[in-house]
């Protein structure tokens, strides 16, 4: 990992990038999740979330289950996006 600070700069809708040898050596890829913190008026700090795979979160599951109708999602999509990311190599929710 190197050590020296990178300059990168902010666009016209609030985005940065991460630089590519940054990403690689903490494993950041697309559709990858961050909590973002505001540190007093210094800057930022981003931190990669850790989920687990929707498969692995039943309770999540059975709750959009339960409250399919009321949120107009058909019981039978969710269930064939469940089915469809288990069947991705990497469960990655972008590929549903």
């Amino acid at each position: 990992m190197k050590k020296f600070p990178k300059i990168i700069q902010i666009d016209g809708r609030g985005q940065i990038v991460i630089p590519k040898d940054i990403r690689n050596d903490l494993g950041i890829e697309e559709g990858t999740g961050f909590w973002v913190y505001s540190i007093t008026d210094e800057g930022i700090l981003l931190k990669k979330v850790e989920a687990e795979p929707l498969d692995k979160q039943e309770k999540i599951l059975a709750a959009l289950d339960e409250k399919a109708d009321k949120v107009g999602v058909d019981r039978k999509n969710l269930k064939k996006s469940v089915t469809n990311y288990k069947k991705t190599k990497e469960g990655n929710l972008e590929l549903l």
